[in-house]
């Protein structure tokens, strides 16, 4: 059963939400708040497996919730929705720790995998997302040519990695699918796989949404 926490200031929104949660096998909606400081509150009171967090709401909003309720260091991951013109609001939720994003028009079969995909540790937004999201950010991030941010090749994340794993962690970086990364570097999907979560490990990244904003981050990755 993967519990869900409803967090929105649009009473009909939580309500379509619930809706949706309550009649699919295999949710359980815990709790709902309609702002962030309640749903700091609940997280830590419930320990959902997935927040469904609104990126704008009155007080405190979504980014700071999602920042504190990941800074608490509880097992509850954040799911945060969005538009296409608040996707400046995703990327500052994605660095406040959030496990991925979703567009609130998305279909109820993709919110609903998006869930579950959070709940076992994975991220939800699609490669395609990632890049045009990382694109239209990536002026923000320090100037530096690739491999030179943040000590690049000396930062101690990357000291652990072992050269194939520095290649792995660098196609993450350039939001390539599993099974792009197999096709490019020669490897069978269930070795890339396990590399990836070898990856994840040593650079202390919840998920691949973090590792990507790292590689950019230290330079290994940047739009093309």
């Amino acid at each position: 059963m993967t519990t869900v926490l409803i967090v929105d200031d649009q009473p009909l929104q939580r309500l379509g939400f619930r809706m949706l949660l309550e009649s699919t096998p295999g949710f359980e909606v815990v709790g709902e708040a309609g702002h962030g400081t309640d749903a700091v509150r609940q997280v830590a009171a419930l320990r959902p497996d997935v927040a469904l967090m609104d990126v704008r709401m009155p007080g405190m909003d979504g980014i700071e919730a999602t920042r504190r309720i990941v800074a608490n260091g509880g097992r509850s991951r954040v799911l945060v929705l969005t538009t296409f013109d608040l996707d400046e609001y995703a990327h500052a939720a994605l660095r406040a720790g959030a496990s991925g994003f979703l567009l609130k028009d998305a279909q109820p079969e993709e919110l609903l995998a998006g869930i579950r995909a959070v709940a076992s540790g994975d991220a939800v937004i699609a490669p395609a997302l990632t890049r045009r999201l990382l694109d239209t950010y990536a002026h923000r991030l320090p100037g530096h040519r690739p491999g030179e941010g943040a000590g690049g090749a000396e930062n101690p994340r990357l000291r652990a990695l072992t050269e194939r794993e520095h290649e792995i962690l660098v196609a993450i970086g350039r939001g390539w699918t599993n099974g792009e990364i197999a096709e490019r570097l020669v490897l069978s999907e269930s070795t890339v796989k396990t590399h990836v979560g070898r990856v994840l490990a040593k650079i202390g990244a919840r998920d691949r949404v973090q590792a990507v904003i790292l590689a950019y981050d230290l330079g290994l990755a940047r739009p093309n």
